[in-house]
């Protein structure tokens, strides 16, 4: 498969779980978190399909799209771990999560969602559902969406 063919699965895949997750979130109190904005597509689907939720973005650098722009409040600048942290700390709960941090290297990538994972589980509430392309510990992984090939992306609950 090349890179192309694998990068339109992922987006397809980013698509139709935050889809069905937005569904599945909906009896759920808290907020969304954006981890990793990049050109703020996923962060304007999100917007799109849940504009009735507080949407929080991690990432080290603001440099979405213009029109992808989170509001200043809701953009946490600098580190995960230090994000998660805040988060935690300000008793923030989220209903869903989307991660999507990465370096391309999947060795490196792994050890960092692993790394992370206690950090998000934190700030999750409880049935909370965690999207990510990268495996991550501490949360119960379900099925997602009959849509999406269950080995390119990853669908979890906060129990």
């Amino acid at each position: 498969m090349s890179r192309l063919e694998s990068m339109r699965r992922r987006l397809t895949a980013q698509i139709d779980g935050i889809n069905w997750a937005a569904d599945l979130i909906a009896p759920l109190a808290g907020d969304v978190l954006e981890m990793g904005l990049g050109n703020g597509r996923t962060y304007d689907h999100l917007r799109q399909e849940i504009p009735d939720r507080r949407i929080w973005v991690i990432d080290r650098v603001l440099k979405p799209h213009p029109s992808c722009i989170p509001p200043e409040e809701d953009f946490l600048k600098g580190e995960a771990s230090d994000m998660l942290r805040k988060l935690a700390d300000d008793g923030r709960r989220m209903a869903l999560a989307h991660y999507d941090f990465g370096y391309g290297v999947k060795e490196k990538d792994v050890a960092e969602g692993a790394e992370l994972s206690p950090l998000i589980t934190a700030v999750m509430a409880p049935g909370g559902l965690v999207l990510s392309q990268q495996p991550l510990i501490g949360l119960e992984q379900i099925k997602g969406p009959d849509t999406v090939d269950p080995e390119r992306y990853l669908f979890y609950r906060n129990v």
